[in-house]
């Protein structure tokens, strides 16, 4: 969890999982939130973001795009939505969408995105949100909560149709579109990183609420990586990820000869805040390549269990 400190949010953000999980823990985040305040939701039908950016290259050399939209709900996002995450987001439909940069929210609205069914329908997004993923450096994930799809009749594309600026105002994503995950699929790794020394924070620890926050990698941490999954994920159940999840991630390194080496991190980190993020904590300054999972280990809120997945690190 974070403090925001702009003219956007100046307030604490206490987030759960509950617009991407479903109703797991739903009973103690009603109760722990009597004094929650939401900052990241959005509700404007219209784009209501003025720019004269047009730039779709960033300067680290990657282009706007989509990398993930994910159908993860179909009328089935917790009535507790309503207060952390979006007014009229219980019992909606849930799609995270994935941006390959981090966005600025002042620029999002549900306006900016158009979504389209099977049948051509074009369905309707009631609020977005960048809850629960808003840690330092996760703001790339936007859940999209509305009535846009069901079971017989999917969302099938998403397309940004107004101005969505990245988080440093320098690359607007407008224009672009993606296909849909469908409903019965479970999630997959789709993008990876390595975490600047700055935002590391050892030996933190998450949140004292059961949702915000995670926990950061233990002090002794050489180098992390954070992963993002097309949606939130859990174990089988609804409990969060931990050792034998930790065991079954595979880290491809190059090594100071040229050579590349496979390795598992010593400790997994963002856990308990039940977004769609975890920490990679490695003992090894070798460079990380590539990141990999095999299939089912974990699931999405509809019990969907993970094909194998790969991604290799942004650099």
């Amino acid at each position: 969890m974070i403090l925001f400190k702009d003219d956007f949010a100046s307030r604490l953000t206490i987030t759960g999982l509950v617009a991407l999980t479903g109703g797991c823990q739903a009973a103690s985040l009603a109760a722990g939130s009597a004094n929650y305040e939401r900052t990241l939701d959005r509700y404007e039908q219209t784009d209501t973001t003025q720019t004269d950016v047009t730039n779709t290259e960033h300067e680290d050399g990657r282009r706007a795009a989509l990398l993930s939209a994910f159908y993860g709900l179909d009328d089935a996002v917790s009535q507790p939505a309503d207060r952390l995450a979006c007014e009229g987001a219980g019992g909606a439909d849930g799609m995270p969408v994935i941006f390959s940069h981090e966005v600025d929210v002042t620029t999002l609205d549900p306006g900016d995105f158009r979504i389209t069914t099977a049948s051509g329908d074009i369905g309707e997004i009631v609020c977005l949100t960048l809850a629960p993923a808003d840690d330092e450096g996760e703001l790339r994930t936007v859940l999209l909560t509305g009535a846009y799809g069901s079971l017989e009749d999917q969302p099938v594309t998403v397309e940004t149709v107004g101005n969505i600026l990245s988080l440093d105002n320098t690359i607007n994503f407008k224009g672009l579109k993606i296909d849909v995950t469908p409903l019965e699929d479970g999630p997959s790794l789709v993008w990876a990183e390595t975490v600047a020394p700055r935002d590391w924070d050892l030996g933190g620890a998450g949140t004292s609420f059961g949702w915000g926050g995670g926990s950061k990698c233990p002090i002794g941490t050489a180098q992390i990586v954070r992963v993002a999954w097309g949606g939130g994920i859990t174990k089988p159940g609804g409990a969060p990820a931990g050792d034998a999840e930790r065991q079954l991630y595979q880290v491809t390194v190059r090594t100071s000869d040229g050579t590349q080496a496979q390795i598992t991190p010593f400790a997994l980190a963002d856990l308990n805040d039940r977004d769609n993020n975890h920490l990679l904590c490695l003992d090894t300054l070798d460079k990380a390549v590539s990141v990999s999972f095999p299939a089912g280990h974990v699931t999405d809120p509809r019990e969907d269990l993970n094909p194998a997945s790969s991604v290799m690190l942004a650099h």
